[in-house]
């Protein structure tokens, strides 16, 4: 029965555990964040771009 106790009381390895979780919730949040917000960011460049194309076709450069 000690051995039973000793095995449900150890938490050597915890820590690596909840390293491990932390970093698949890490790594989760930027995979969503960046499909979420890469098409908002191309579209940001595209409209920069085009912003820059006129200016200098209005200047004549």
């Amino acid at each position: 029965m000690s051995r039973l106790n000793r095995l449900l009381c150890e938490d050597d390895g915890q820590d690596l555990v909840e390293y491990g979780l932390l970093a698949s919730l890490i790594s989760i949040v930027a995979i969503v964040s960046i499909g979420t917000l890469g098409p908002l960011v191309g579209a940001l460049y595209t409209y920069v771009h085009i912003a820059i194309r006129f200016a200098r076709a209005a200047v004549g450069t």
